[in-house]
């Protein structure tokens, strides 16, 4: 029961900053924070079992890596 209830925060993370990346007016660095964050939390979630402190971990390094990642000119 316990890790449907990770899973359940794990997805819900996810959906939340991949939502943001689909609002109007980001700038492209920040839809790459976004996604990044969102992609993070999910494979955080997936590699530490469904734990928060993985799940928000992994938000916070793929955050930091979308927000470094330059758009090809």
């Amino acid at each position: 029961m316990k890790s449907m209830k990770q899973l359940a925060v794990s997805l819900s993370l996810a959906a939340v900053a991949l939502g943001m990346a689909g609002c109007a007016g980001m700038s492209t660095q920040d839809r790459n924070t976004a996604i990044g964050a969102g992609a993070g939390a999910v494979i955080g979630g997936v590699l530490t079992g469904g734990s928060p402190v993985g799940t928000v971990g992994g938000a916070a390094v793929g955050g930091v890596i979308g927000n470094q990642v330059k758009p090809p000119r």
